[in-house]
């Protein structure tokens, strides 16, 4: 079989954009067991609920949903257990420090395949208020309209 080349998406967390400013990301393989690989295979996965904590010195992964594979046998994994993350010790230890900051939590923003790898993104984020995804959601809106405006002229200087 041909080893896999590039970056191949799972699964990607759009509402921690919404209600995190990121402030930093990490990209981390993921320790899985064979019928959660086969299952991310498949293309099936949920970051909904997820987030990251750190204890004891190693990463672990919380409520990533990857669903048990259908041709599993009893050795099919339970959808929603811990999963540890891989990274480097530096790199722990900055997250170490930087999550006991107050409002500061890991989340992760895509799940996918890298070279043939399972990874996770996970990223260094602060909560958003809502005032905060108001002025944001303002903000996209404006770019787009500007956007289309630019458009609209460049069509009739053409036409």
């Amino acid at each position: 079989m041909a080893k896999e080349t590039g970056r191949k998406l799972i699964a990607q967390n759009k509402r921690a954009r919404h209600d995190y400013h990121i402030l930093d990301t990490y990209e981390c393989g993921l320790v899985l067991t064979g019928t959660e690989v086969k299952s991310l295979r498949q293309g099936r996965a949920s970051l909904a609920d997820g987030f990251a904590q750190v204890d004891d010195a190693e990463v672990w992964l919380h409520n990533v949903h990857i669903p048990e594979y259908a041709q599993g046998t009893w050795t099919n994994h339970s959808a929603r257990r811990k999963r540890k993350l891989l990274l480097h010790r530096s790199e722990i230890d900055k997250l170490i420090g930087k999550t006991q900051e107050s409002g500061v939590t890991l989340v992760p923003l895509a799940l996918y395949f890298k070279e043939g790898r399972a990874k996770v993104e996970v990223a260094l984020a602060r909560g958003k208020r809502e005032w905060d995804k108001r002025q944001t959601l303002r903000e996209k809106q404006d770019r787009r309209e500007a956007e289309r405006a630019i458009s609209a002229a460049r069509r009739r200087e053409r036409g």
